[in-house]
């Protein structure tokens, strides 16, 4: 357990640095809100192992000192499976885009939250692939436009929260880049939680998505998430009319009694040892 007083500087390798993100980008806010989550639970170097994918948000694992690893477009939870299976002690966290999680990788989203397996999934959700051309993503609200919805989408979009829980996650939680001092609690409630834990976060890109949808700055994309997010305790009292267009935020869902996926594999593992 590390007991030493918090700097950004001890968690990042310096030498990869500046980052490749572009100025107001939220995904620095979320790799802030990130360490001093690690920080705050206590978690020492060498007990942490970051996964992530293709995207902006899968270059985070380059700029932190644990145990990282930026995997294949989609793969980053089946790259963080196999090492929670052979050392199920560490603390896994898998970064990924919406895309990278819920188009290419959501086959493996859906059995990970399936099995319920003891990793944190941190999805930055900024409906777009802001790297490779600023195309629609899963999540793209409707008659939002995108390089490749110039007209507008016509898809509905996942819900990430719902698809998790539908899936079989036992921790459930959304939050924004404007809520950085509620995203570090949601961060460390999920790293506590004992199963497939998933937390959405709503961010800007202001570059590739804003600038098509009448937000061309990140002050703009800010005022964005701070409207259009309701808690969920206030959602309660809103009527389904009232909540078009917006999401609710909080820890929207908590299961304590369905086994974690390692603990069940290993008792196997015992058991025939026995026979």
């Amino acid at each position: 357990m590390i007991k030493t007083k918090f700097n950004y500087d001890y968690y990042l390798r310096k030498n990869t640095l500046p980052h490749i993100w572009c100025p107001g980008c939220g995904d620095g806010i979320i790799l802030k809100a990130l360490l001093r989550a690690i920080h705050k639970c206590g978690y020492s170097k060498d007990e942490v192992v970051i996964t992530s994918g293709i995207g902006c948000a899968s270059r985070l694992p380059g700029y932190v000192d644990f145990n990282t690893i930026h995997t294949t477009h989609g793969r980053a939870l089946t790259f963080a499976i196999g090492m929670k299976m052979y050392k199920p002690k560490l603390k896994v966290i898998t970064i990924s885009g919406d895309g990278d999680a819920l188009a290419i990788g959501g086959n493996h989203f859906i059995h990970a939250a399936r099995r319920n397996i003891d990793i944190t999934l941190i999805v930055f959700n900024n409906y777009t692939y802001g790297m490779t051309g600023g195309q629609y993503s899963p999540t793209q609200p409707l008659d939002s436009f995108a390089t490749t919805t110039p007209f507008g989408s016509i898809e509905p979009p996942f819900d990430v929260c719902n698809l998790a829980q539908a899936a079989g996650a036992t921790w459930v939680g959304r939050s924004t880049s404007y809520h950085a001092v509620q995203l570090e609690k949601f961060i460390v409630d999920a790293l506590n939680h004992t199963g497939f834990s998933v937390l959405d976060v709503i961010t800007n890109c202001h570059i590739s998505y804003g600038r098509r949808n009448k937000m061309k700055s990140p002050v703009d994309m800010i005022k964005y998430q701070k409207e259009k997010a309701v808690p969920a305790r206030s959602a309660e009292n809103m009527s389904p009319e009232e909540l078009i267009g917006r999401f609710k935020t909080g820890v929207l869902f908590e299961a304590k009694d369905k086994p974690e996926f390692c603990g069940e594999y290993h008792k196997k593992l015992e058991l025939l040892k026995t026979k």
